[in-house]
């Protein structure tokens, strides 16, 4: 994919990420540490990705969804990749009913 870097962190999709997160586990009535403990994370990882500075790997989200009860897209709600015509495309993240784009250059 050209101008796509593996690994790198989107701070707009980290930020929503964390929102979603947090919202699932506050619905749940969990603690960071208690979530913690459920998925063999330290807590410093909940409060990392729920205040948008790390995009989790996918065994967490799996990790995450399993112990919340909840399924994996609600941690994407407002994360859409949109295809690109002539070149890779780019991630939109919505925010309280706008749109803003959050490309990955």
């Amino acid at each position: 994919m050209a101008g796509h870097r593996s690994g790198r962190r989107n701070p707009a999709i980290a930020e929503r990420f964390g929102r979603n997160l947090f919202r699932a586990r506050r619905d749940a009535g969990l603690s960071q540490e208690a979530l913690a403990a459920l998925c063999c994370l330290h807590r410093t990882e909940i409060g990392y990705l729920e205040g948008g500075k790390r995009v989790p790997r996918l065994d967490t989200v799996v990790k995450l969804a399993t112990a919340l009860e909840v399924p994996l897209d609600d941690f994407t709600e407002g994360i859409e990749w949109v295809r690109g015509e002539k070149d890779a495309g780019g991630f939109l993240v919505r925010q309280q009913g706008t749109t803003l784009p959050a490309k990955l250059h």
